[in-house]
């Protein structure tokens, strides 16, 4: 009997707890409807397979040209300098000059020899020597995206946070403080949230997240990932809008943020047109890759 009392005391102060602990920002929100009239094309509207692959400037102005919002990613190099690249390797896509291949390039799983190391780990002149994939494309500065982009489309930056070392907030911010166009920032590494939500509170800010555990359990076990998966960080950052795997709309944290707290909810990425339509009743915003949506870039016209 005592049991029970406990319990009945205790679960209604852990729920209140849990839901203080997830609440995203509550007021003084950013406005987020420009955002949500554009389908945004992840890394460009690129063919990894072309002359436009992934986070390139051609796969840019491609997407400007056809009016898709761009989502794209923003890291350091060795000597401070904000470029657009995804994966913090370069391996899979940054590839050397044929005849300059050196000993120690990486064997990709298909076979193709990849850069060593990370980006962080060469100057910016010094990645001008890779190219992408089999194009003629360089690595690109963020200041020459967003001179390039120029206010045309809405922008929603992912900044790359390996660990702890959040120098690239104030680096990209200091470019992005300039910029007169529409854009917001994400992040998977809630330090990059927490930065903006203390220096830039008027900045349009998201938190990245996924069911880390349903994709890779063996690479993303631990407390570390269950607390990012369930959005317990969210009383620090206090998020404007949560960008999640749009494979796992019922996560009870992302249900909740939308339907109790009304926060903005964006879908990362669509694959299809399948996909793009089935994301219509959980998400807000739509980021897609590897396929040209049937309707244009405009929400509405899809939905």
């Amino acid at each position: 009997m005592d049991f029970i009392k406990v319990l009945c005391i205790c679960l209604p102060i852990l729920v209140i707890l849990y839901l203080l602990v997830i609440m995203p920002r509550i007021v003084h929100r950013p406005s987020v409807s420009p955002h949500t009239s554009v389908l945004y094309a992840h890394r460009g509207l690129h063919d990894n397979a072309s002359e436009a692959p992934e986070n390139t400037m051609a796969a840019f102005k491609k997407a400007v040209d056809a009016g898709y919002g761009i989502e794209c990613d923003v890291q350091l190099t060795k000597d401070g300098i904000p470029v657009i690249f995804h994966d913090f390797t370069l391996c899979r896509v940054a590839r050397y000059v044929e005849g300059q291949i050196p000993e120690n390039a990486v064997r990709n799983k298909d076979g193709s020899l990849g850069v060593a190391g990370k980006v962080s780990d060469y100057t910016f002149e010094e990645l001008q020597k890779f190219h992408i994939l089999d194009s003629e494309e360089k690595i690109p500065k963020f200041e020459d995206f967003l001179a390039l982009v120029d206010g045309k489309v809405p922008l929603i930056i992912e900044l790359k946070i390996e660990f702890k070392n959040y120098s690239v907030c104030p680096k990209a911010d200091k470019l992005l403080s300039k910029y007169k166009g529409v854009y917001c920032i994400e992040s998977f590494n809630p330090l990059g949230v927490l930065w903006y939500r203390k220096y830039r509170p008027e900045i349009m800010r998201g938190q990245l997240s996924d069911e880390f555990h349903r994709e890779s359990p063996s690479e993303f076990s631990g407390v570390l990932y269950f607390t990012l998966t369930n959005l317990l960080l969210n009383f620090l950052t206090r998020p404007d809008f949560i960008a999640f795997n749009h494979k796992y709309p019922g996560n009870l944290s992302l249900w909740l943020c939308r339907h109790l707290y009304k926060i903005t909810t964006a879908a990362w990425t669509l694959k299809s047109e399948e996909e793009l339509k089935q994301a219509k009743d959980c998400f807000d915003i739509y980021i897609f890759d590897s396929f040209i949506p049937e309707n244009g870039p405009e929400v509405q016209k899809v939905l």
